[in-house]
Formats: structure tokens, C-alpha cells, sequence
């Protein structure tokens, strides 16, 4: 098979992987309310905490970012170069953004595009990770911490692994286009806290 039709067979299991919401799945294993209906209405693991503490958000950000990794890793299988495998990872976090199983109305992409990150470039992703983790634990904001994080990946991946530049810049790109609404509530300082 050509490696052009190797990548669409890639990037199209990889958006339907994406297209796999994890965080209402978890939220009705334990028991809450769907997260599309708390605070900011996004089905990731920030909601999930709010309605359910640790132990669930914990749950549905690994399984966002495994089908994340799982997508990266089909794209290895098949052997795809750099540039495919980044569109492939892209795909996963599109996925995740508007998913095809839940009327295009999806998540921020952040989890799963830390997995597609640690599948590829995990020294530069748990440095990214370090970089959340400080913003969050000094301002309580998961949107700034996430827009901190995807505005360093493509700083730092230049220097410790530029292969992946592609994929973190372009996850760059993605995720600031859907943190469009958080960054106007930062900028007018009425970001919600967690």
C-alpha cells in the first residue's frame, strides 16, 4: 500500500479514536452528573474532577491520553515519517475536538494530545507536564495552565527533540484556536478557578 494511503487509513482511526469521550463514560461509571453540563460544559477531566473529585478526572485523563498514544503507535506500525506521524497525532486530538460519536461537540484536546506527546516526544511532553503542574498549582486555572503548557512544547522541543516540532507545533496551533473563549476570559480576568 502507498504511504499516502497508509496516512489516511492512520489519520482516519486515529480522528475515530480521538472521537471516544472518555470523560462521560467515567463520569457514569462513578455515578455524576455529565460533565457537558458543569462549569464550562467540556467533556474533559477538569469537569470530571469538578463533579467527582481526583479518582475520576485522574481516570479519564489517562484514558484520553492512551487513545492519544494509541493513535501514535498505529502510526509507528505502519512506519510513517515524521510529518505523517504528526498529522496522524493531529488527527487523534481533532478527534477528541469534534468528535464524530458525540455530534462534533467535544473536548479541548489537551489530554490526548499529551498522550500523542508522550508517545512521540516524552522528554519534551513531561517537561510540558511540569510546566502545567507549576501554573496550575500557582493560579488554579486549568485553561492557563494549558495555554502555558502548548505555547512552551514548540520552544522546547526545538531543543531537546526538534523531530517532533511538527507535532508541537501544530498541537500548538490547535489547542490556542480552542482555548479561544478561555483566553478572552483571562484576558477580562473571569477564568474560572478549580
Amino acid at each position: 500500500m502507498p504511504d499516502s494511503a497508509l496516512t489516511i487509513l492512520a489519520c482516519f482511526v486515529a480522528y475515530l479514536l480521538g472521537s471516544i469521550l472518555f470523560a462521560p463514560l467515567v463520569s457514569r461509571f462513578w455515578g455524576l452528573p455529565d460533565p457537558r453540563a458543569l462549569g464550562s460544559g467540556n467533556p474533559g477531566a477538569t469537569n470530571v474532577y469538578r463533579a467527582g473529585g481526583w479518582a475520576p478526572a485522574a481516570a479519564t485523563l489517562a484514558l484520553d491520553a492512551l487513545k492519544g498514544a494509541a493513535a501514535v503507535w498505529i502510526g509507528q506500525t505502519l512506519s510513517l515519517g515524521p510529518m505523517a506521524m504528526a498529522i496522524v497525532a493531529l488527527c487523534a486530538v481533532t478527534g477528541h475536538m469534534l468528535p464524530l460519536f458525540a455530534r462534533f461537540q467535544g473536548g479541548k484536546g489537551v489530554a490526548t494530545a499529551f498522550g500523542t506527546g508522550l508517545a512521540l516526544a516524552p522528554l519534551t511532553t513531561l517537561l510540558l507536564a511540569a510546566i502545567w503542574a507549576l501554573v496550575m498549582k500557582r493560579w488554579h486555572i486549568s485553561s492557563m495552565a494549558s495555554i502555558s503548557a502548548a505555547v512552551a512544547g514548540p520552544i522546547i522541543c526545538v531543543f531537546l527533540e526538534p523531530e517532533a516540532l511538527p507535532l508541537f507545533g501544530l498541537l500548538t496551533l490547535l489547542i490556542l484556536v480552542r482555548h479561544r473563549d478561555n483566553l478572552i476570559r483571562l484576558a477580562q480576568r473571569r477564568e474560572h478557578r478549580l
